[in-house]
């Protein structure tokens, strides 16, 4: 098991009011305490979870999660020009995985190339989508979460399983190499990492405040993505990310 996927997992258990201990994780995960110790002390430092003696309870900050109409608020031109950039790697007869979220709906918005097909689990994607008689629209149905109007849940991912694309572009809330790619909610996140075993290549896409964050569920650790396309990022982190596998693309 990956450290930030057993992190995620131990703040998910914080999460659900369950009661923690050092020496019980130890046993559950398979590590040391020390390990375990280390883990609490990331986690809080991130605001995550507040340490007590012997073990750690609940803090929630990474659980704050805003609504689909205020995000599109937020860093709008970012979006619309990580959204060019991104359209452009969509090529005439690609099969394509669309992430719900104000991000991807750019991409949406911008897409040139002929005979393509987008599976989408967003409702405003596939709005967006419905008059282009040049793209064919598959959306994967599930319960909509009306907070982010993605379709989420057991439907949504078993049709994402029902097909093999050549690209995903999916949206995070947070990003961080060191604790992976996040997002608010673990039922986005399960279908996010859906997409990301059903494409041959996973395109982020997340403004550049979304890096050096953490939020509460893992979709991945950052080394299962190919790309990473944002608005600007320093050399510093490019490398780092770089280190992992990731091409880091800003223009």
């Amino acid at each position: 098991m990956f450290a930030e996927e057993r992190k995620s997992r131990i703040a998910q258990m914080i999460k659900e009011g369950k009661s923690v201990k050092v020496n019980e994780l130890a046993k559950m995960f398979g590590v040391s305490e020390s390990t375990i110790r280390r883990d609490l002390n990331e986690l809080e430092s991130l605001g995550i979870v507040r340490r007590t003696h012997g073990g750690a309870v609940n803090s929630f900050a990474t659980s704050f999660e805003l609504s689909f109409s205020e995000k599109e608020d937020r860093f709008a031109k970012e979006k619309e020009y990580i959204g060019r950039i991104a359209a452009r790697y969509i090529k005439d007869g690609d099969t394509v995985i669309l992430d719900s979220g104000t991000t991807t709906q750019y991409i949406a918005r911008n897409i040139t190339a002929k005979n393509v097909v987008i599976i989408t689990n967003s409702v405003n994607i596939a709005n967006e989508l419905s008059s282009r008689e040049d793209i064919e629209v598959i959306v994967t149905g599930g319960v909509i979460r009306s907070k982010t109007k993605a379709l989420v849940g057991d439907i949504a991912q078993n049709t994402l399983k029902q097909f093999r694309c050549d690209k995903a572009f999916v949206a995070a809330n947070a990003v961080s190499a060191q604790f992976g790619v996040t997002t608010p909610t673990h039922v986005e996140a399960a279908v996010k990492r859906t997409m990301i075993e059903s494409a041959k290549e996973v395109f982020l896409v997340a403004d550049s405040s979304k890096f050096g964050q953490v939020a509460f569920a893992l979709i991945c650790p950052v080394g299962r993505l190919d790309y990473i396309i944002t608005d600007r990022m320093d050399e510093k982190q490019k490398e780092e990310f770089k280190a992992l596998g990731v091409e880091v693309i800003t223009e």
